[in-house]
């Protein structure tokens, strides 16, 4: 269908890039521009990891501040999309029979805002977040997200945002511009080979990929947002990457984009 929306994995990094403008806030900027306007998003952040399924179902979702340590205009920064309460009852009965709260609490986390105010930066756009069962394994998160599919063409933006590799222990704290860490470039190239030969499997199970993969994903709140994008995939659907590159040797900061 030539109105299927992509889905997108977004490499959200420091949320200080709410506020900045560098190669990756204007790779963010040039997908707004390059896809069809979404009639609304679903993301899944790497930000919303607690023990169960729940979807932000407010009218105005609030602009979480789930950092610390930062400076205060980051802290001051708004964005004020809509939410969709329609579409979070939609999401509900997709997923069913897994159980699926309707929130009311959470609203936007940084995973989500701080790559959106660049993406569709007017904040016209309703957004609706889907938490990530921490109890679960990444089998179940792929398997759950296969049955979002129908909201592609629906209009519905399906955006995962994470870091396909995120090991704070070994980022370059203070330094400038660290070089990739060679096991950081190892994984990534070993994923984007799987992504483009649309093997999924492998990266589902992660875990199995070795000591480079443990790095890369020392927890899993990061990676998982990458299988609700990977689970979007359509037979012939095409994979680029449309943001590349690494923060401090070890957050890589790559956006994937599935169709």
């Amino acid at each position: 269908m030539n109105n299927r929306m992509p889905a997108i994995f977004f490499g959200h990094g420091n949320p200080l890039n709410a506020l900045q403008d560098n190669a990756w806030t204007e790779g963010w900027a040039a997908v707004g521009r390059d896809i069809p306007r979404p009639e609304a998003i679903l993301c899944v952040s790497a930000h919303w990891y607690l023990p169960a399924t729940l979807v932000t179902a407010q009218e105005r979702p609030r602009t979480i501040h789930d950092f610390g340590g930062f400076p205060r205009e980051l802290y001051e920064v708004q964005y004020p999309a809509p939410g969709d309460p329609e579409l979070a009852k939609r999401v509900r009965d997709l997923l069913a029979p897994a159980p699926v709260g309707l929130d009311e609490g959470w609203g936007l986390d940084h995973g989500t805002w701080s790559v959106l105010c660049h993406v569709f930066p007017q904040a016209d756009v309703p957004v609706i977040q889907l938490s990530i069962d921490e109890t679960q394994p990444a089998e179940f998160h792929y398997e759950l997200a296969g049955r979002l599919a129908p909201l592609r063409d629906e209009g519905v933006l399906v955006m995962g945002s994470g870091n396909l590799v995120h090991n704070l222990h070994a980022y370059a704290w203070g330094r400038y511009a660290a070089e990739p860490l060679e096991w950081a470039v190892r994984f990534e190239t070993l994923a984007r080979g799987l992504l483009l030969a649309g093997d999924d499997r492998p990266l589902v199970n992660y875990e199995g990929l070795g000591r480079d993969a443990m790095l890369a994903a020392p927890t899993p709140d990061h990676y998982l947002p990458l299988l609700y994008v990977l689970a979007q995939r359509r037979e012939g659907e095409p994979v680029s990457f449309p943001v590349e590159g690494f923060d401090g040797g070890s957050v890589s900061m790559l956006t994937i984009r599935v169709g």
